[in-house]
C-alpha cells in the first residue's frame, strides 16, 4: 500500500488551523421539508415503506444479538479486555458484518467503500472523520469490528450490549477521574501489542458535527506514536436527512426522515497510511493536527479550531435556555481571539461601571466600550453576531449579558442574579418597571406582561415605592407554581447568596 511520511513542518500546522479567517460553525443542522412533493413524498413513504423497512431491521439485529451472544457465551468482561478473540468466536464476526450491512441496506442505505483498508501490521489505528451521525456507525460492519471507544454506560445496554463488547471496546468510564488516562493508556497498549488484536478506531473530533469543517482532533489516536489509516466519510445525498449536532433535529426525526427516502448513501473511502515523522511521535498534538490537515484536504473542507469543549458551552447554553446557543459559541472564539476572555473586560465593565448600558449602541461604540480597534475583522465579526436584526445596533446589555451567563451561571436563578446585575446600572440595586422587564425577558424569556405583574406584586410585598429589589423579585417567584423548578432544597441558602 502506499505510504505516506510525516513530514510537514509545525508552522505549517498552524498556518493549516487558521485556515478559517470566518470562524465556520460545525454544530448546526437545519432541515426541513420545503416543497409539497417533499411533504407528500414523506407522508406516502411512511406509510407505503417505513412499517417494511422497521421490521426487516428488527429481525437483522435481532439475528445479530443472538450471535452476537453466542460468540459471547463463556466469556466474562475481564476475558475480552485480557485477550482477542480466537477461533470459531472470531469466526463469527464475518456474519455479524454481513448481517450489519444488510441492515443499513434494509433502511435504503447504500456504502460505496474506495480504497483499500490496510492491515492491523500496516496501521494498527483506523482514525475516522468527520464524525457527523450515529448512522456512522456502519463502518464497524465495513472494517471487520475494529475496537471501539466508548462510553462504559453503552456496554451495559443488555441489547446493543452485546454487540459494542463483540468489538472488544476501549471503555470510557466517565465517574474515573483517572478514565483519560486508562484510555489512552489502553489505546496505546492494543496498538503496540504483538498479539493479534482487533484495529482500534477512533473518531478524533470527539462529537459531531455538519461535516463543514473538521475541528480539532483529539489526541488519544495519536498517544502511540504507531502508523495510522485515514479514513474518510461522505454522505452525498440532496436531503441531508442524517446529520445529528447540537442544534438541529433530533434522533427521532432523523432516523424517521432517512427511512422515508427511497435511497441514501455513504462513501467511505481509505486513504493511505500515514506514517508519523520523529517529531510527530514526540508530539502527538503535531501529529493530529497533520492528520486533520491531510483529511480536510481529501475532503476539501477546511479545519476549524472548535473543539468537544466548545460543545459544553452549547450544551450549556441548551440547558439554561439561552436562545441563539450555536452563535454563543462562535462570540466565545472571538473573544479569547480578541483577548476579551483572558482580562475579563465585560465584568469588569459591570463591575466598575465604566458606561451605562440601556441603549443599544453601533460598532464604533460597542468597539470603545471594549477597548478594541473597530476596523478589526474579528471585532465587526463579533457585533455582527449581536446584530440580531441587522439594524447596525446592539444591545450592549443582552451582549454583556450572554457573556456573564456562559462564565458563571448554573442555574436559572443565576441567570437572574446576572441579569440583575448587569441592568442595575446606577448600582442602587434596586430596578423600576422597565428595567426588570428587561431583567427577566433576558433570564427566564418572560413576556411583558407578566414582568409587570411580577412588579407590581413585589411592590406591593416590599411595602410599596416605584422599584425593586432582587430579594423583591425572587421571593414573588418562590410564590408561584409556575416558576417553582427554579427552586432547590437549598432555595433560603441560594436567596442569601444573590442578595
Amino acid at each position: 500500500m502506499e505510504e505516506i511520511n510525516g513530514k510537514m513542518h509545525h508552522q505549517d500546522q498552524l498556518d493549516a488551523a487558521s485556515i478559517d479567517t470566518d470562524i465556520l460553525n460545525p454544530f448546526v443542522h437545519r432541515l426541513e421539508l420545503d416543497t409539497t412533493y417533499d411533504k407528500l413524498k414523506t407522508a406516502f413513504l411512511t406509510v407505503a415503506l417505513l412499517p417494511f423497512r422497521l421490521a426487516a431491521i428488527t429481525a437483522l439485529v435481532i439475528m445479530a444479538w443472538l450471535l452476537a451472544c453466542l460468540g459471547l457465551h463463556g466469556l466474562s468482561e475481564e476475558d475480552l479486555r485480557r485477550a482477542p478473540l480466537t477461533g470459531w468466536r472470531r469466526k463469527i464476526i464475518p456474519w455479524l458484518c454481513y448481517l450489519g450491512r444488510l441492515t443499513y441496506q434494509a433502511g435504503g442505505m447504500r456504502i460505496v467503500v474506495r480504497g483499500r483498508q490496510a492491515t492491523r501490521a500496516e496501521a494498527p489505528i483506523l482514525v475516522v472523520a468527520p464524525h457527523s451521525t450515529f448512522i456512522d456507525g456502519g463502518i464497524v460492519y465495513v472494517t471487520g469490528f475494529p475496537s471501539i471507544i466508548v462510553r462504559r454506560e453503552s456496554g451495559l445496554n443488555p441489547f446493543i450490549g452485546k454487540l459494542i463488547n463483540y468489538t472488544q471496546p476501549v471503555y470510557v468510564w466517565r465517574d474515573d477521574p483517572n478514565s483519560r488516562q486508562n484510555t489512552i493508556k489502553e489505546i496505546i497498549e492494543r496498538a503496540t501489542s504483538k498479539e493479534d488484536w482487533p484495529q482500534v478506531m477512533i473518531f478524533p473530533e470527539g462529537t459531531c458535527t455538519n461535516r463543514s469543517c473538521l475541528i480539532t482532533f483529539k489526541c488519544g489516536a495519536f498517544y502511540p506514536g504507531v502508523p495510522v489509516q485515514p479514513v474518510c466519510i461522505r454522505y452525498p445525498n440532496k436531503l441531508d436527512t442524517v446529520t445529528w449536532t447540537w442544534e438541529g433535529p433530533g434522533a427521532l426525526k432523523l432516523l424517521w426522515l432517512t427511512l422515508t427516502q427511497l435511497n441514501s448513501s455513504c462513501e467511505i473511502e481509505f486513504l493511505p497510511v500515514y506514517r508519523p515523522s520523529e517529531a510527530e511521535k514526540t508530539d502527538p498534538k503535531l501529529y493530529a493536527n497533520n492528520v486533520r490537515r491531510l483529511m480536510a484536504e481529501a475532503l476539501q473542507i477546511p479545519v476549524s479550531d472548535y473543539t468537544y469543549d466548545d460543545c459544553r458551552i452549547i450544551s450549556k447554553a441548551h440547558s439554561l435556555h439561552l436562545s441563539h446557543a450555536s452563535s454563543i459559541v462562535e462570540a466565545h472564539k472571538l473573544r479569547y481571539k480578541l483577548g476579551l476572555q483572558k482580562i475579563k473586560a465585560e465584568e469588569e465593565l459591570v463591575q466598575q461601571r465604566i458606561s451605562k448600558f440601556g441603549d443599544s449602541v453601533d460598532l464604533q461604540e460597542f468597539a470603545r466600550i471594549l477597548r478594541l480597534d473597530p476596523k478589526d475583522p474579528s471585532v465587526q465579526q463579533l457585533f455582527r453576531i449581536h446584530d440580531r436584526n441587522n439594524r447596525g445596533r446592539v444591545d450592549l446589555e443582552e451582549y454583556i449579558f450572554t457573556v456573564l451567563a456562559i462564565a458563571n451561571a448554573n442555574t436559572e436563578l443565576d441567570l437572574v442574579d446576572i441579569a440583575f446585575e448587569v441592568c442595575d446600572s446606577n448600582g442602587t440595586k434596586c430596578l423600576n418597571a422597565k428595567e426588570l422587564q428587561k431583567v427577566l425577558r433576558l433570564s427566564l424569556q418572560l413576556h411583558s406582561e407578566e414582568c409587570d405583574r411580577i412588579f407590581l406584586q413585589a411592590c406591593r410585598e416590599a411595602g410599596g415605592g416605584d422599584s425593586v429589589t432582587l430579594e423583591d423579585v425572587i421571593s414573588v417567584l418562590g410564590t408561584r407554581p409556575e416558576y417553582s423548578h427554579l427552586f432547590s432544597s437549598d432555595t433560603d441558602e441560594r436567596r442569601k447568596k444573590s442578595i
